[in-house]
């Protein structure tokens, strides 16, 4: 499926606006990080990776691992319009109500699929978490 270049701008768009809101409302959050990262997260979940938030646990799905897990405020809001979950749940970023940490944790949020937050430590997890993984069909990795 391809799609438009004009609707991956404008949900890249939304996800920076919606991401803004996100670190406004708990005064905290990493948004020049999140900004840089939002076009290619909005490429990869919406046009390359093989997801579905009908069905996050599926064994044949792609993997993606914030590397830089401090810049959830990008990942967040596409993971919400992709419909892994609520967009409402973004007002409760980094609040003690909420399931959105500060850094990407999968035991908390649907589509994450490896907790992250030391910066660089994504390639070492991916390597540890599924060692067989990478002999299949296709490998990528998106290291930024």
């Amino acid at each position: 499926m391809k799609t438009e270049i004009r609707t991956l701008e404008t949900v890249a768009a939304k996800g920076r606006l919606l991401g803004l809101d996100m670190v406004y409302h708990c005064a905290s959050g990493h948004l020049g990080g999140s900004f840089s990262a939002m076009d290619i997260l909005t490429v990869l979940y919406f046009e390359v990776m093989n997801v579905d938030p009908k069905n996050p646990a599926d064994p044949d799905r792609d993997r993606f691992v914030l590397s830089k897990g401090h810049c959830t405020p990008a990942l967040y809001p596409i993971l919400a319009q992709k419909g892994y979950f609520p967009e409402e749940d973004l007002a409760l970023f980094r609040s003690v109500e909420g399931h959105l940490s500060g850094h990407a944790e999968m035991n908390h949020v649907k589509g994450v699929d490896m907790s992250t937050g030391s910066l660089g430590q994504g390639m070492r997890q991916l390597a540890w978490r599924w060692p067989g993984r990478w002999t299949r069909k296709r490998i990528g990795f998106i290291q930024f």
